[in-house]
């Protein structure tokens, strides 16, 4: 099996990088050909009948969870800020996986235009199942070389983006006595532990599991769940090449930090996604769900350095320990 390829990152076109690197991820470092995790976990019905709108659906994570819940029987709804994303990509999905793809512009930033879209979807389809928060800004930056409107952009985008959406289909639920309702947001695993670089997003990200794990309590008893999924390296265009531009996912080596040696394939984030908004899933609240490898607890344990040590080295130091007893 062919596991190498010759690239010129410099010069080398963003969707032939991010093939290349998601190949290098699973054949070269796990020495073994794609499997099963890139199939669907749910049989075919399982979001039929359901009204799914996705935020940011139009590219990315967002579209891939989309093009799966199309597969899966369920109608969408997709928003952003540019027309001819969206009207492209509801095109493409709908050509590629079927159903019905509604989409209208809208900038999750401000709660007028949120309203209107949510109108707009309840007059398309009549109503809406699962909100799924996903539209998101991000990019890599020493903090103090950022901003304050550059701070201000990635979090209204992801917080308070997140809080415009979830008010205005959550209160509409609730208004109407409507029940069985879903809200999941992305969020990542650096909310949690925090993240140089990053720190906008770390600031926001953990505002969205904060309001995720608050709202499953106080919302629950009109019917409604929120969980969340924080992913670890899953390459798409744009997102990736924002927050690892150029060349630098050769020259650091990313998948190094993930003690499966790969990045994540979309469809293992479109599975969980899937299980988490469907009718299998109706005791799962509250949850923040990581599907990372396991990077994030590889950078947290103090001694995870140690699996640099070489397995004679190890030889060496058991002998030595002995000797020191």
């Amino acid at each position: 099996m062919k596991t190498s390829l010759n690239l010129n990152f410099g010069k080398t076109t963003e969707k032939e990088i991010l093939k290349a690197h998601n190949y290098l991820y699973c054949a070269e470092r796990l020495k073994q050909p794609i499997m099963t995790y890139t199939k669907g976990m749910l049989r075919d019905d399982a979001l039929a009948g359901k009204v799914i709108v996705i935020t940011g659906g139009g590219t990315g994570l967002g579209r891939a969870m989309g093009e799966y819940f199309l597969e899966l029987g369920a109608k969408l709804a997709i928003c952003g800020r540019r027309e001819e994303v969206l009207a492209k990509a509801a095109e493409e999905m709908m050509a590629a996986k079927g159903g019905e793809v509604f989409y209208k512009t809208c900038d999750v930033r401000k709660y007028d235009e949120v309203e209107a879209f949510r109108d707009a979807v309840l007059e398309k389809y009549s109503q809406v199942d699962v909100l799924l928060n996903n539209a998101a800004g991000n990019f890599i930056s020493p903090t103090e070389r950022l901003s304050p409107g550059a701070f201000d952009a990635v979090i209204d985008i992801v917080l308070k983006g997140t809080k415009n959406c979830t008010l205005a289909f959550g209160k509409d639920w609730i208004s109407k006595e409507q029940k069985d309702k879903v809200v999941l947001s992305i969020t990542t695993t650096y909310a949690n532990t925090g993240s140089a670089f990053v720190v906008p997003s770390a600031m926001a990200k953990a505002g969205v599991s904060a309001m995720t794990r608050s709202l499953a309590v106080e919302w629950a008893r009109y019917g409604i769940r929120f969980n969340a999924i924080a992913p670890g390296p899953f390459p798409t265009e744009g997102a990736w090449s924002r927050l690892m531009p150029g060349d630098i996912p050769d020259m650091l080596k990313v998948e190094n930090q993930i003690p499966l040696k790969r990045a994540g394939n979309l469809q293992e984030l479109a599975n969980l996604a899937a299980y988490l908004v469907s009718d299998f899933a109706p005791y799962m609240n509250g949850e923040i769900v990581t599907i990372d490898g396991g990077e994030w607890l590889l950078g947290a344990g103090e001694l995870n350095f140690l699996q640099a040590v070489p397995d004679e080295m190890w030889d060496w130091i058991g002998e030595a320990t002995r000797k020191g007893k």
